[in-house]
């Protein structure tokens, strides 16, 4: 039964090793970095929140950003977990290591204990000789004389062992303390967390009661931006029309190619796809791509043709990659879009109320084109978009996950 449970302790301790080593260090300091990340968004957030709130009146742009950090806080919540799971098998592991630890440190002790006894049974030179001399023969005396020095070897190097193996030990107990007090620490940070997010979704329909009741101003409101984004459509579509408009070659064909430096220019931007940096230097995705419910109006979806990314006040627009402005143009007194040329692909940055560049500019990876429009109501937003020739693209493909 001994023998059992002592391969049944190995195994389990073998499982948790490898169980362990799937996880990683590597991945215990992703998952300690995606939560500093989480946590300087969330902070980024609230930033935002309060510039909005200067305002002194509930906005729909409060709300998506109350939204946004909800969420947030729900994966922040779910990291700690991860991470207290991560430490959960670290403790299991160094627990059975400990008691693996103190099983050598018992049987090695008793066995010092015993050469001990006999060596103290023959530390006299007088108990020596007798030892010797009551030996059978010749050879005997000399195995015996052999066996006494062996015996003042194994001391010193037992000795030396399980002071090593006690050392071991301390350090693993030095470990397996730290890691509970890690434990202890992130389960407190949960808590505060969970905490936070109740009293944040309270916040959160609080404020979407109070919208509710302004359904007129909003559908105004709804309005407005999807004339403005019909108009920035047009006008995308427009100048890609005249940008990709067929022209008659030297053999006489009425065909569209690109040169060949637009070319390169068109794969490399192809191939950057998903690390392209992001069009602005600090900001989160405050509406992301496609058809979306409208958070307060019932039974209304909006439409987003890119990305919208909430920002703070004075931050510029930059190009995500090198190209040539194809057009300057306002869409509203406050909104100027920039579109630029990649090739086959086209970047269009819009909500701007001051630009650095003009048509026919070349611009760089990263250069800034414009200042983003802060309304009066506190909202500095940017609206990005991605085609490919006449097809809309998911900006969020295209750009860094982490900016």
């Amino acid at each position: 039964m001994k023998i059992t449970k002592h391969i049944l302790s190995f195994f389990v301790l073998w499982f948790c090793i490898g169980l362990s080593s799937a996880f990683g260090q590597e991945t215990a300091a992703q998952l300690e970095s995606k939560r500093k990340q989480l946590e300087a968004e969330i902070a980024y957030t609230n930033t935002l929140i309060k510039e909005t709130r200067k305002n002194k009146k509930a906005t729909l742009n409060e709300l998506k950003l109350i939204n946004n950090r909800v969420n947030q806080r729900n994966e922040l919540i779910a990291t700690l977990k991860k991470e207290i799971n991560y430490l959960n098998t670290q403790i299991d592991v160094n627990n059975l290591t400990v008691r693996k630890l103190n099983k050598e440190l018992e049987t090695l002790k008793q066995e010092y204990a015993r050469i001990v006894y006999f060596a103290y049974k023959h530390q006299t030179a007088y108990n020596k000789l007798i030892y010797l001399f009551s030996a059978e023969d010749l050879n005997q005396a000399y195995q015996r004389l052999r066996y006494i020095d062996q015996v003042s070897a194994f001391i010193r190097t037992e000795s030396a062992h399980i002071k090593e193996r006690e050392s071991d030990k301390v350090a693993e107990l030095n470990k397996l303390n730290d890691q509970m007090a890690e434990k202890s620490r992130l389960l407190d940070k949960e808590n505060v967390q969970i905490l936070k997010l109740e009293q944040e979704k309270i916040q959160k329909n609080q404020l979407k009661q109070q919208l509710q009741g302004k359904e007129k101003q909003l559908t105004a409101e709804l309005r407005k931006k999807e004339k403005e984004s019909n108009k920035l459509k047009k006008k995308i579509e427009d100048i890609i029309a005249r940008e990709t408009k067929p022209k008659v070659t030297k053999s006489g064909k009425t065909e569209y190619a690109l040169s060949p430096e637009e070319k390169l220019l068109s794969a490399s931007f192809s191939s950057n796809k998903g690390s392209l940096p992001w069009p602005i230097l600090k900001g989160m995705i405050s509406e992301t791509f496609g058809v979306h419910q409208h958070p307060v109006l019932k039974n209304v979806k909006t439409k987003n043709n890119g990305i919208d990314i909430a920002t703070s006040k004075g931050e510029k627009a930059r190009a995500i990659f090198d190209g040539e402005i194809v057009s300057v143009t306002k869409i509203t007194t406050t909104n100027i879009a920039v579109i630029i040329k990649h090739g086959d692909y086209f970047t269009v940055y819009s909500n701007l109320d001051e630009v650095f560049v003009r048509q026919g500019d070349m611009v760089s990876t990263k250069e800034d084109l414009g200042n983003v429009h802060t309304s009066l109501k506190g909202i500095t937003e940017l609206h990005f978009e991605v085609w490919k020739g006449k097809t809309i693209q998911n900006p969020a493909y295209w750009i860094l996950p982490n900016k």
